[in-house]
């Protein structure tokens, strides 16, 4: 069954430029960073717009002597690409400018107090768990509008705008109230990750029902693996996504959506208490708790080294261990298994959406030149050096054509062309309420270590989300797919 919010598997493909792609050997959509999605927020102050120069190889009316800076998540993408590549573009087209490039994981840390200060980075990619929270940026008026860049000339094809060479889902997810604030440059797969090779020489198959999970479940505990694990420290948000993705295969992206919205509830839903209470067994059959005080790369490790066959994460998890990843490990995407007989969603549904964002500082000191920045990153050969040195794939149509692709990749795509359809939704929350999204990822791992019930989850986020709707402080975004 699909529902209106769905993005069917040819049109994702087909606007990337991928259909030929999928259909051989080689093929398929990845990855977003390591968290996700897009910008939605609430903007309660006018977003800087910037005018459009008469030049269409300078629409932004670049200074080329002025300087730029640009601040990049070192997280599973690395920075080398913004480093080696995107600002090595920007420097052959304006020879001679100076660009201040700043890698961190701590992007909250360092930056809130430079967006206070009044002494901001051009160029914000806005990821990992400390990420900026949007709504207070937009808010304050820190976002500068994108619609300039999307109405820009494509670099590749003048004739063309930015707008029309990337997928359709970058310009959905980049509104924030109404305005285009956001650039989502990635396309992930989240669901459960294991090795393709372990499976193979095991002889196992990859469940697709949850009697199916539970009995793999016990094989591997007489083997000393566990079934399934999530990393406490630093990531448990992978399981709030999870459960979430979990409850819309049984309900309906409908359920997230209503989440979404605030509607009255929500979160007390059938299909919401069915995935919290399915993966809370989980944990307390075949999990560890010693893995609540393990970090995101602590636990891919312990993947790496067959102590655990599924991991809730996101495409990027391949790049992000590359270093680290045996001969005997190869990484493939597992859908979650029908937990009951009616899902609504088939097996094989998996979420496939756009994120890793990036935003131009209204206030910084080169608000043109973060523009053309991005509009450099949205080249063919920005986003084909990005997907050849991170081995995750953009959002712009056509720029992984020809490329090599790993093994997670091709697993990817084979999965996206398998759900067709049946594309599970984001959940828009966790950038339009922040404080709603970080309870999520606190409640999660105490709901999962058995010390509060499914229904009290539940009721605990129903009655955070309860108040946010109450708040008049808080600017109010509304989805209807």
């Amino acid at each position: 069954m699909t529902h209106p919010g769905e993005i069917t598997r040819r049109q994702l493909l087909r606007r990337a430029g991928l259909t030929a792609f999928v259909v051989g050997p080689g093929a398929g959509l990845l990855s977003a960073c390591a968290t996700g999605g897009a910008g939605d927020a609430p903007s309660a102050a006018p977003s800087t717009s910037l005018a459009a120069s008469a030049d269409p190889k300078n629409p932004f009316g670049v200074d080329a002597k002025k300087p730029l800076e640009v601040t990049i998540f070192s997280g599973g993408y690395g920075d080398a690409y913004a480093r080696d590549l995107h600002e090595v573009l920007y420097k052959k087209e304006f020879p001679g400018v100076t660009i201040k490039h700043n890698a961190t994981q701590q992007i909250s840390t360092q930056l809130r107090p430079r967006f206070v200060g009044g002494d901001v980075p051009d160029v914000v990619n806005n990821s990992g768990p400390e990420a900026l929270d949007l709504a207070a940026l937009a808010t304050e008026g820190h976002l500068a509008d994108l619609a300039p860049l999307f109405d820009a000339p494509s670099i590749d094809e003048p004739g063309k705008k930015v707008r029309d060479t990337v997928t359709p889902a970058v310009l959905d997810n980049a509104k924030i109230d109404g305005k285009d604030l956001v650039l989502n440059y990635t396309v992930s797969h989240r669901a459960l990750w294991y090795n393709a090779k372990l499976f193979a020489g095991k002889g196992w198959s990859v469940p697709k029902t949850w009697d199916e999970f539970k009995a793999l479940g016990e094989t591997a505990k007489k083997e000393g693996i566990l079934l399934f694990a999530y990393p406490g420290q630093k990531g448990p948000y992978y399981q709030l996504w999870n459960v979430l993705y979990t409850a819309a295969k049984i309900g309906g992206n409908q359920v997230i959506i209503d989440i979404d919205n605030l509607v009255d509830n929500a979160w007390n839903v059938e299909a919401m208490k069915q995935s919290v209470t399915a993966w809370v067994e989980i944990q307390a059959k075949y999990g560890d708790k010693a893995y609540f005080g393990l970090d995101h790369t602590q636990t891919q490790v312990k993947q790496l080294e067959n102590k655990l066959l599924f991991y809730p994460v996101g495409s990027w998890v391949e790049n992000e261990m590359v270093k680290d990843t045996p001969l005997d490990f190869e990484y493939a995407i597992a859908p979650i298994p029908d937990v009951t007989s009616s899902d609504k969603m088939p097996y094989g549904a998996i979420q496939v959406g756009v994120g890793e964002n990036f935003f131009v500082a209204a206030k910084g000191k080169n608000p043109q030149g973060g523009l053309e920045y991005l509009r450099i990153m949205l080249s063919k050969e920005g986003a084909k050096g990005f997907t050849e040195r991170t081995k995750n794939l953009t959002v712009v149509n056509g720029a992984a054509e020809g490329l090599d692709l790993t093994p997670g990749l091709k697993s990817a795509a084979k999965a996206q062309d398998a759900a067709g359809q049946n594309i599970i939704t984001d959940a828009r929350f966790e950038g339009w309420y922040k404080e709603l999204f970080d309870y999520g990822t606190e409640q999660i791992n105490v709901v999962m270590a058995g010390r509060i019930t499914p229904d009290k989850f539940c009721a605990n986020m129903q009655k955070k989300a309860d108040e946010i709707k109450k708040d008049s402080s808080v600017v109010k975004q509304t989805r209807s797919q």
